[in-house]
């Protein structure tokens, strides 16, 4: 993906070899999203790694297959040229990948729901930051609250801008995840999903009125439940104040 497409090259050699090696790839099947020029997919390859990389530019999968013809040929690599965001990935046990920075959201929200063994995903700074950010901290969202609990999540690094080719305006930093189960019981996953989006699209309401406010989102008999079940003293709270356990409880309520 070039810069045109929210792309900005990494040519950092180094760090390039700290992102490849972050994990364990030799033999493994890597998911890389936006592989660019390949300087990172060559590094996957040079350490033992099965790449399915996902490219939306078509000037740059042309490219790719040139560059790397002996590997595609050979079955080390496969290409797929589509958006990340709603094409049919390919297989694949991990993900490692400089992800396109409006994209990130929802690409991480989709990686999330398909599953993998651990990933290294490189971020804008900004974005990761909330992803990293504690529940019941004014900096936590829905971003923060997804992330944390399916994964757990720790900042590798940061990148400075000199890094890419062009020169992006703002640092990026590299993330791990790996998933586990969640810290609390979580009855139904879909509608734990729901009930953190309908909270935080108001973030400034009480929980309260967030839930009031959920239709299209929740049913209105589980908002019911949810409203019937709570204590005030979660009620009355902002959806940033909550902790994980808390937004467990609300949405096992609207299970019953």
């Amino acid at each position: 993906m070039s810069a045109r497409n929210d792309q900005h090259f990494l040519v950092d050699r180094n760090a390039v070899a700290r992102i490849a090696g972050a994990i364990e790839v030799t033999g493994r099947t890597v998911l890389e999203i936006g592989p660019g020029r390949g300087i990172l997919t060559r590094a996957l390859l040079g350490r033992g790694a099965r790449v399915n990389a996902v490219e939306i530019d078509p000037e740059l999968v042309e490219c790719l297959t040139l560059e790397f013809e002996e590997e595609i040929r050979a079955g080390r690599l496969t290409l797929t040229r589509g958006d990340a965001v709603r094409c049919t990935l390919p297989q694949f046990d991990v993900v490692v990948s400089n992800l396109p920075y409006s994209a990130s959201s929802k690409i991480t929200f989709r990686l999330l729901e398909r599953g993998f063994d651990e990933a290294v995903l490189m971020f804008q700074s900004e974005f990761a930051d909330r992803m990293l950010a504690h529940p019941g901290t004014p900096e936590c969202g829905r971003l923060s609250i997804m992330v944390q609990t399916y994964c757990a999540a720790g900042r590798l690094f940061d990148l400075p801008p000199r890094a890419f080719s062009p020169q992006p305006r703002v640092r990026s930093t590299v993330v791990h995840l790996i998933p586990r189960d969640p810290f609390f019981p979580i009855h139904d996953r879909r509608l734990y999903a729901d009930v953190v989006r309908a909270l935080f699209s108001h973030r400034r309401k009480t929980v309260r009125n967030c839930l009031k406010g959920a239709g299209g989102m929740i049913a209105p008999q589980q908002v019911e439940r949810m409203l019937a079940g709570l204590p005030d003293e979660i009620l009355s709270s902002r959806p940033e104040a909550l902790y994980l356990e808390d937004f467990a409880t609300i949405a096992n309520l609207g299970c019953t």
